[in-house]
C-alpha cells in the first residue's frame, strides 16, 4: 500500500503517504503548555507560588491580571483502566474521600487568605481520576468551599468529568443542582472487545441513557472522550464507534491518541503491545474520525477536538479566539489557572506550578498550612515568546510575524532564523506554506502540527529527550 487516502471534506483533502507516516511516527509533546511539564524544577516551591499569587492579588503580575480558571483533581477510581496515564488512586473504599475533601478545603482556604478578595472565576473543571467517586454530599461540600473563596463570573463554564459506570439519572440531576453546567463522559471506545482489553466495560445503551438525561436537564455542553490506538482497535471497528457516537450527538468530542508508555505508567504494562494497532491503522482511524464527524456536521477544531457548529468551541475557532491549556483546546483566553488537589498543574502569571504527586505528601503540606507545590517553573522572556509562537501554530495553524514582533519586541526572521530554516523540508512536503510575514499550516499539516511546533521548542531541540511523550500519530 503506497498511501492511505481519505477525502476529509472541508477539513482536509489529503494523501498521507507511508513515508510521511513513518517519518512522523515519533514521540512529541501535546503542548498543553510551553515549556512542557517535564521542564519543571524542584527549585520552584511553595514560597514562589505564594509570591505569584500575591502579585495577582496586588495587580502586579507580568502581562496584567488575566481571567481566572480553577482545576480540581480528584484522584480516586474504583477500578483501573489499563490505558490510563493520569495520577489516580485505585480503591473501593469511598470513605477515603472524606480526608481528601478536608485537605482540598484547606488548600482552598490558603488561596483565599492570599488573594484576600473573592476573585471572579470564568471556568471551573473537576477532573481525575473519577470525580464522581465522591459522594454528592462531598462534591457539594467542595462547591460550597469554592463558592466562599471565589465568585462565578456571568456565563462561567462549570464542568465535571463523569465515569458513566458511576452515574445514573438522579446523580446527573444532583450535579446540575450543584451548579455544574457542562459534563464530560469518558467513553474511549464502544467495541466490547476493546473495552475488555483495557478493563473498562460499559454499554452503549447506558451511555445513551445518561446523555439523553443530561440533555433533558439542560447541561449547556456535553462532551465525549474517545481514544484511538488502543489494543484490538481496527479502522473498521473504530468507524463503528464514530458512527454510534455521532448518533448520540454530543456537543463536543475529544479524540486522543493513546500513548503507550509502560515504563512510566504501571497499569499500561497489562496491555499486550502486540495487540496495539500499527501507525498506518492509527492514522486511518484518525482520518476516519475526521471524515466521519465532518459528515455528521461537526467542526474539526484541531488535533484532538470536534464541536457542533453552534458550540462555543466552534465559534472560538471561527473567530480566531481558540486557546490551549492543560485541559486541551478551550474558549477561555490565556488564563491564570489555580490547580487544586494532588498532582494538579497550575499557571499563575509567568509561572507554572505542580502539587505533590502522592497523597501523604499532599496531606502533610496542607496540614502544615503551606501550599503543596513541589515543583514548577518561572518562565523566561524566551519561554514566553516561544509559548506565543507554539500556541499560535497549535490553535490557529498560523503564525503572523507582526503580532509576535509587536508583543515581544523582536524580529521573527532574525530571532528564529535557525527554526525557519528547519521548516524548509516541511514546506517541501506540503505541510507548511511560507507567506510574506507569516507561516501557514496546511490542511495536511494539521495531522503533524505537533511536529511543526516542536521546531520552535528550544528545550526539546537542545536535548531531544522525547521518549516520555506520546507519539504524534
Amino acid at each position: 500500500m503506497e498511501a492511505i487516502a481519505k477525502n476529509l471534506g472541508s477539513a482536509a483533502d489529503t494523501l498521507l503517504p507511508v513515508n510521511l507516516l513513518r517519518r512522523f511516527d515519533v514521540p512529541g509533546p501535546r503542548y498543553t503548555s510551553y515549556p512542557t511539564a517535564d521542564r519543571f524544577v524542584e527549585a520552584y516551591g511553595p514560597d514562589d507560588y505564594r509570591q505569584a499569587l500575591m502579585q495577582r492579588a496586588d495587580g502586579t503580575t507580568v502581562g496584567g491580571r488575566k481571567p481566572l480558571s480553577i482545576y480540581v483533581h480528584i484522584p480516586f477510581c474504583e477500578s483501573v483502566c489499563y490505558y490510563c496515564a493520569c495520577n489516580k488512586v485505585i480503591t473501593k473504599h469511598h470513605e477515603r474521600g472524606a480526608e481528601y475533601i478536608e485537605a482540598l478545603e484547606a488548600e482552598i482556604a490558603l488561596h483565599a487568605q492570599v488573594l484576600r478578595e473573592r476573585p471572579s472565576v470564568s471556568q471551573l473543571h473537576f477532573g481525575g481520576g473519577s470525580p464522581t467517586f465522591l459522594s454528592d454530599d462531598e462534591l457539594q461540600s467542595v462547591m460550597r468551599s469554592l463558592g466562599s473563596a471565589f465568585k462565578w463570573a456571568p456565563g462561567a463554564e462549570v464542568s465535571i468529568e463523569v465515569d458513566p459506570r458511576t452515574a445514573n439519572a438522579e446523580r446527573l440531576r444532583r450535579l446540575k443542582a450543584m451548579g455544574f453546567n457542562r459534563i464530560s463522559f469518558g467513553v474511549q471506545d464502544l467495541d466490547p472487545l476493546v473495552q475488555k482489553a483495557v478493563h473498562r466495560e460499559q454499554s452503549y445503551d447506558s451511555i445513551r441513557s445518561l446523555m439523553v438525561e443530561a440533555r433533558a436537564l439542560g447541561f449547556e455542553s456535553i462532551n465525549v472522550d474517545l481514544i484511538y490506538g488502543l489494543p484490538l482497535q481496527t479502522p473498521a471497528g473504530f468507524a463503528q464507534t464514530i458512527s454510534q457516537v455521532g448518533e448520540l450527538r454530543p456537543d463536543r468530542i475529544a479524540l486522543y491518541a493513546y500513548a503507550h508508555l509502560p515504563a512510566r505508567f504501571k497499569p499500561q504494562r497489562r496491555i499486550d503491545a502486540a495487540q496495539l494497532p500499527p501507525a498506518e491503522h492509527r492514522v486511518a482511524m484518525l482520518q476516519e474520525a475526521i471524515s466521519g464527524f465532518l459528515a455528521q456536521g461537526y467542526v474539526y477544531i484541531g488535533m484532538d477536538h470536534f464541536a457542533l457548529p453552534n458550540d462555543g468551541l466552534a465559534a472560538a475557532k471561527r473567530q480566531g479566539r481558540l486557546h490551549r491549556n492543560f485541559q486541551g483546546y478551550s474558549t477561555q483566553a490565556d488564563c491564570d489557572l489555580i490547580a487544586l488537589g494532588v498532582s494538579s498543574i497550575g499557571q499563575m502569571g509567568a509561572s507554572y506550578s505542580q502539587n505533590a504527586k502522592t497523597l501523604p505528601a499532599y496531606y502533610e503540606a496542607v496540614r502544615q498550612g503551606r501550599f503543596p507545590v513541589v515543583r514548577g517553573l518561572t518562565l523566561t522572556r524566551d519561554d514566553m515568546l516561544r509559548r506565543a509562537v507554539i500556541m499560535a501554530l497549535m490553535c490557529q495553524g498560523r503564525l503572523d510575524f507582526e503580532a509576535v514582533e509587536l508583543a515581544h519586541l523582536i524580529k521573527v526572521p532574525e530571532y528564529f532564523q535557525a527554526e525557519l530554516a528547519q521548516l524548509t523540508p516541511y514546506i517541501g512536503m506540503g505541510l507548511v506554506v511560507k507567506e510574506p510575514g507569516a507561516i501557514q499550516v496546511t490542511a495536511q499539516g494539521w495531522f503533524f502540527v505537533r511536529a511543526i511546533a516542536m521546531i520552535f521548542d528550544r528545550h526539546l531541540q537542545a536535548d531531544r529527550a522525547r521518549d516520555q511523550f506520546s507519539r504524534i500519530i
